[in-house]
């Protein structure tokens, strides 16, 4: 290459879009290590990566229960390289937070609710030797407040989830909040805290090595992760159910032919034979909506879980 042409050349790489020189799509995550939002995103991040043609980098911001996470995502430019995988945390914090530096969804752009995960109630089995619901609800109402419960933070779909089963079986217990799924699931298996509601790819394992003993599933049917363990509704809690469900969402004014881009990764990676067989053993379900479905979803469950808040009796902190 003569002078010329080099001098050419080198002109057009310094003036050429940042996004070819540092080619990587970051998902914020407002999710601790160890929660079930982690396991799927770091599970379908290869597939991701190549679908969207760059490299996927997984950055954690758990704090304050997610809202440290969302307020890097609001502030982080509408340009497709920051995006975030939430769960419906996201859509209950407005009914149990006073404030927020955010507005949800106003400040984000849902591109799709990609599917659900399960969850399951845990006990520590020295702490709370019960072996099915029936008996967990007679060891809480023989001792009122004797017992407590972790979750992954206050108002987080794990701490809802809890004080939703409580309050269908007439029992109480304390909440004992953590900073993230990853200390909530070490303290219950030392025994700090006696039981918890949890996704069930963050506890799997601990149930199989017997450390934590599952009393029910939350969802409406078995889930075929974990046939063997029986759900609430057919344990006695009539119709009970309660879905965790995440999303893909980018930060506000992210442009349509950006939001189009992602959802089409989203569509191909959940649908890489790795990937669906990983989801598949976690337990989750994947039905992936459109963004003007995800935009509806996330104002309809703003309303569902504002109701559910009120039924427990949550007060906003």
């Amino acid at each position: 290459m003569d002078r010329r042409n080099f001098s050419l050349a080198a002109l057009a790489a310094a003036l050429a879009p940042t996004a070819f020189a540092d080619n990587t799509v970051k998902f914020i995550l407002p999710n601790a290590t160890g929660s079930g939002v982690d396991a799927i995103t770091r599970s379908a991040a290869p597939a991701l990566g190549k679908a969207l043609g760059a490299s996927v980098v997984v950055d954690n911001q758990p704090g304050a229960g997610g809202v440290v996470g969302l307020q890097a995502l609001a502030r982080s430019a509408p340009d497709g390289n920051t995006l975030s995988v939430v769960s419906n945390n996201v859509v209950i914090f407005p009914s149990v937070l006073k404030s927020l530096p955010f507005d949800m969804p106003g400040d984000f752009t849902p591109i799709a609710i990609v599917g659900a995960t399960p969850m399951v109630l845990v006990v520590n089995p020295t702490k709370l030797p019960v072996k099915d619901a029936k008996e967990f609800f007679a060891a809480l109402k023989a001792k009122p407040d004797g017992y407590n419960f972790a979750s992954g933070g206050n108002g987080t779909i794990l701490h809802l989830a809890s004080e939703m089963v409580l309050d269908a079986a007439g029992v109480k217990a304390k909440h004992i909040p953590y900073k993230g799924v990853g200390p909530m699931v070490t303290d219950l298996i030392g025994g700090q805290v006696d039981f918890g509601t949890a996704a069930l790819p963050s506890v799997h394992s601990q149930i199989k090595a017997g450390t934590l003993r599952p009393i029910g599933m939350l969802t409406p049917q078995r889930t075929p992760a974990a046939p063997e363990i029986p759900t609430f509704a057919e344990q006695g809690l009539k119709d009970f159910s309660l879905d965790a469900w995440f999303a893909v969402i980018g930060p506000k004014n992210l442009p349509a032919a950006q939001v189009k881009k992602v959802h089409d990764a989203l569509v191909a990676a959940f649908n890489d034979p790795a990937v669906k067989e990983t989801m598949a053993k976690q337990g989750n379900t994947i039905n992936i909506s459109t963004p003007e479905q995800a935009q509806a979803g996330f104002r309809r469950e703003l309303q569902r879980f504002a109701a559910l808040v009120k039924k427990v009796g949550l007060e906003p902190q």
